[in-house]
C-alpha cells in the first residue's frame, strides 16, 4: 500500500511542476504574444481603466481625460482641439494613436517603466503607473497667430528655434477636432468617415507629413551648394547666364518673372529670384555636388523623427541634365515638407547648422519629477559658417529690397527668400506660395526664429513674388511674435 502511495505523490507532485512550468511559460515566455493578440480584451479594459497623461503647452494641459462609465472607462478630451491636432494627433479606443499620442504613449498611459520609482521591478511586473505628462516646446502665442493666420485656407506653418532645434509652432489647417474619435459607437465610426472622405483632407498633417514643390526657396540650398563647391567666388559678381536660358540637351527655354537675371549676379538672382541664374548653378555644381548639398540639409532622410515620424524629402539622385536644372530651382521631382524648409532657413540663421529639430522639451510623472529631457542634438552641419554668413545677407537683402519686402520687421534683422511652386499637368494648378525667414532683434546675439510658410490655394499669380504676397504676412506675423516672447523672457 505504502508503494502505491508513493506512486500517487509522485504523479502528484510531477503534475504540480507540469502545471508551475505551464504557468511560467505562460507568464513569462508567451506573455507578449497574449498581450498583442487583440482579442484579449483585458489588455484594452486594463489600458483605459485610468486617465492618460498630459501633453502641455506653455505649462498648460491640451489635453484632458473623462469618464465615460463605459467598459473602456477614461476617454480622452482635446482643449482648442483643432489649434493643437497636428502635434498631439488623437487618441481613439476605437482608432489607436497617432503623433505625440503615439510616440509618448508608454509615458500617457503609464507603461513606461522609468515612471515607477523602482523601474527594473516595474518592467519585470509589467505594472502601470498613473500616466505621465509629455512638456512640449510649443509657445502657445506663436501657435494661435499662425493658426489664425490661416484662417482655414490649405496650407501649413512650422517655426522653430535656429540654435536649439525647438518646435515653437506647427500647424496644419484645415484641420479637426481629435476629441471627436475617442471613445466607441457609431458617433465615433461616423466621423472617422466624415474626416477621411472630406475634399480639404483635415487629418492630413501638412506640417510634418505633406511634401510640397518647394520652388523658389529650395534656391537657398542651391546658393549653398554654389558657394560651398567654389562655383560662386563672388556674389556680387556676373554668372556668365543667357537670358533666355535652354534647359540643356532640349529646346526648352525656361522663363524668368523677374526683369534682369541675364548674366545676374547670385545676390541679384536671390533678391529678385531668377530661375535662369539658379538653374544654370545647380548645372555647374553637378548631380554628385548637388545631392551631396542637399543630403547635408536632411532631403532623402527617412528616419527623422521629431519624435512623430516625418515624410521624406525628396532630390533625385540620378536625372539628366535638363532635370538637374529644373531641380535646383525647387522643381522637377524634388520635394519638401514645410518642416524641411524651416530647417534650410535655420541652417543659414545658425551658421550653417541645423539642431535636431523636435517637439518634447521632457517628460515626467505625473508628480511632475522629470522622467527624460530631450537634450541639444545637432542634426547636419548643412554649409560652410562663411557660406551660411553671406547667405544671411543675401536673404536680408532680398527682404530689405527684393521679393520679401511685406516680411520686414522694423528694428529687427530678417532674412527671407519668397517661391511659388507650379504643379498639375501643364503648371495648370493653382500655385503653391511658399515664404522661408529667420529674425534676429536688435538686442539679440543670435536670431530667435526660423519660419516657413506654405499655402496651397493662394490666390496669386504664378509669379516668385506670390509667394511674397500670400506667405510672407503670416511669415512675418509670427516672427514679430516669436521676438516679443524673446524680449519678455529677458524682462
Amino acid at each position: 500500500m505504502t508503494r502505491y502511495i508513493r506512486r500517487a505523490a509522485a504523479l502528484c507532485l510531477l503534475l504540480l511542476a507540469a502545471l508551475l512550468v505551464n504557468a511560467g511559460r505562460v507568464m513569462v515566455v508567451e506573455a507578449g504574444s497574449l498581450n498583442d493578440d487583440p482579442a484579449n480584451r483585458r489588455i484594452a479594459i486594463g489600458r483605459y481603466a485610468q486617465p492618460r497623461g498630459e501633453i502641455v503647452v506653455d505649462g498648460k494641459p491640451v489635453t484632458g481625460s473623462r469618464d465615460s462609465g463605459q467598459q473602456l472607462r477614461w476617454e480622452r478630451t482635446y482643449r482648442q482641439g483643432p489649434l493643437y491636432a497636428p502635434l498631439t494627433g488623437y487618441a481613439s479606443q476605437t482608432y489607436g494613436t497617432t503623433l505625440v499620442e503615439d510616440a509618448e504613449d508608454a509615458v500617457l498611459a503609464g507603461t513606461e517603466p522609468m515612471l515607477a520609482p523602482l523601474p527594473l521591478l516595474n518592467g519585470l511586473t509589467r505594472g502601470r503607473e498613473p500616466g505621465g505628462d509629455v512638456l512640449t516646446t510649443i509657445r502657445a502665442p506663436m501657435q494661435e497667430v499662425a493658426f489664425r493666420g490661416l484662417d482655414g485656407k490649405r496650407g501649413a506653418v512650422v517655426a522653430v528655434e535656429p540654435a536649439t532645434g525647438r518646435i515653437l509652432a506647427l500647424v496644419s489647417s484645415p484641420s479637426y477636432d481629435p476629441g471627436v474619435l475617442s471613445g466607441t459607437g457609431p458617433g465615433v465610426t461616423g466621423a472617422w468617415r466624415r474626416l477621411n472622405s472630406s475634399p480639404s483632407r483635415p487629418m492630413l498633417n501638412r506640417a510634418l507629413r505633406q511634401t510640397y514643390p518647394p520652388g523658389s526657396t529650395f534656391k537657398i540650398v542651391t546658393a549653398a551648394a554654389a558657394l560651398d563647391a567654389g562655383v560662386v567666388r563672388d556674389v556680387d559678381a556676373p554668372t556668365d547666364t543667357p537670358d533666355p536660358f535652354v534647359l540643356p540637351g532640349t529646346r526648352q527655354v525656361l522663363p524668368n518673372e523677374a526683369k534682369g537675371c541675364g548674366d545676374a549676379s547670385l545676390a541679384y538672382a536671390l533678391q529678385w529670384s531668377c530661375n535662369t541664374v539658379m538653374a544654370g548653378l545647380g548645372v555647374e555644381v553637378g548631380l554628385t555636388g548637388m545631392v551631396d548639398a542637399v543630403e547635408r540639409f536632411g532631403f532623402n532622410d527617412p528616419a527623422l523623427r521629431v519624435p512623430s515620424w516625418v515624410a521624406r524629402s525628396t532630390f533625385d539622385r540620378e536625372m539628366s541634365t535638363d532635370q538637374l536644372a529644373l531641380s535646383s530651382i525647387g522643381q522637377f521631382d524634388t520635394t519638401a515638407t514645410p518642416l524641411q524648409m524651416a530647417m534650410v532657413a535655420a541652417a543659414v540663421a545658425n551658421n550653417g547648422e541645423i539642431a535636431r529639430p523636435h517637439l518634447v522639451d521632457r517628460t515626467t510623472t505625473s508628480g511632475g519629477a522629470t522622467v527624460e529631457r530631450t537634450a541639444r542634438r545637432s542634426y547636419r552641419q548643412a554649409m560652410n559658417p562663411s557660406t551660411a554668413l553671406r547667405l544671411q545677407e543675401l536673404m536680408v537683402r532680398a527682404v530689405e529690397e527684393g521679393t520679401g519686402t511685406n516680411a520686414a520687421i522694423p528694428g529687427a534683422r530678417v532674412g527671407g527668400k519668397t517661391g511659388t511652386a507650379q504643379h498639375g499637368f501643364g503648371n495648370t494648378g493653382t500655385p503653391y506660395a511658399w515664404f522661408i525667414a529667420w529674425a534676429q532683434g536688435e538686442d539679440s546675439a543670435r536670431p530667435a526664429v526660423a519660419v516657413a510658410v506654405v499655402v496651397e490655394d493662394a490666390e496669386a499669380s504664378r509669379t516668385d513674388i506670390s509667394g511674397g504676397g500670400s506667405a510672407a504676412p503670416l511669415a512675418k506675423a509670427v516672427m514679430e511674435e516669436a521676438l516679443r516672447l524673446e524680449t519678455e523672457g529677458r524682462g
